[in-house]
């Protein structure tokens, strides 16, 4: 079969190398987003699925407006069987839409956390399972028919990295389930009624208190490592976890100094902090600033 492809982060070219190496699908394009510079140098860097694409051999796209006319009208001269879409950053037009099946992998379990950030959505909100949704793509953003949902369970302690990683082994194996299977699945509409929505997020939101344990450990979980989590004065925690959620105590009060970490209370909940990152300085164990700071118990972590 003949696919295109597309899409931009490491998710996507995970998925994309899985295509490359079946020996049943050909991918006849690939598009990504736009290389774009990064670092301080502004390195024009090409996107990871890019790069992979390339080393293969396959013809590369990378339109700054999928939407242009000439785009669309160079993208219907390229023949395919279905089009496969994993993060990709763009909006498909209703005329790339009729020109194959489009098949979406969105990492949620939809109707829940359509949108820019499922998976970090899923930490924040403490959830104890996410998944794989495999959807006919529509006009709408992640409001297709589903296809096939995987499932996976989150761990208590579970960072987003580690997450994103079995999240992405999930859709590669959905994504060749769901083209050599495609005639067998009958796709079933949303319920409406259950969706819910998450936004693509800013450095801002990093910013933490120390009011809920459980909140800022999530925050912790799913920031890390970016944007981070860091305190008003600048202060980034870089290594945290959850000892208890139900006392109440002065927030960010320290409660206990240890061999490697210290205890610090929340309005509810307490957490454990054993690496810290001052504004504009290296990453440094928490003892190492308490004692520069000579800052000790009751004081407050700021």
């Amino acid at each position: 079969m003949n696919v295109i492809f597309m899409g931009t982060p490491d998710y996507a070219s995970e998925i994309l190398s899985a295509l490359v190496n079946d020996n049943d699908i050909n991918v006849v394009a690939v598009y990504t987003q736009p290389d774009k510079p990064v670092g301080r140098k502004k390195v024009m860097t090409p996107p990871i699925t890019k790069v992979v694409a390339l080393e293969n051999n396959l013809p590369v796209y990378q339109p700054t407006r999928l939407r242009d006319e000439d785009t669309v009208a160079e993208l219907l001269e390229i023949e395919c069987d279905y089009i496969v879409v994993a993060a990709y950053g763009q909006i498909l037009p209703k005329t790339v839409l009729d020109h194959a099946p489009c098949i979406n992998l969105h990492a949620s379990i939809l109707p829940a956390y359509r949108g820019a950030s499922p998976i970090q959505q899923a930490i924040l909100n403490g959830d104890k399972e996410t998944g794989v949704t495999a959807m006919m793509m529509d006009v709408g953003l992640d409001t297709g028919d589903i296809i096939k949902i995987d499932k996976i369970t989150i761990g208590k302690e579970e960072m987003v990295s580690t997450l994103f990683d079995r999240l992405t082994v999930c859709a590669t194996a959905l994504t060749l389930d769901v083209l050599k299977n495609f005639t067998t699945y009958s796709a079933v509409p949303q319920d409406e009624s259950q969706f819910t929505h998450c936004t693509k997020i800013t450095k801002q939101e990093g910013l933490v208190s120390f009011d809920d344990a459980i909140s800022l450990y999530n925050r912790y979980r799913a920031f890390t490592p970016w944007p981070g989590v860091y305190l008003e004065s600048g202060l980034k925690i870089k290594k945290m976890s959850l000892v208890e959620i139900e006392k109440v105590h002065k927030a960010g009060e320290i409660i206990a100094v240890e061999k490697e970490q210290i205890i610090v209370g929340c309005q509810k909940g307490s957490v454990a902090i054993e690496l810290v990152q001052p504004a504009s300085k290296k990453e440094m164990s928490v003892i190492s600033y308490l004692n520069g700071k000579r800052l000790s118990l009751a004081d407050t972590l700021a």
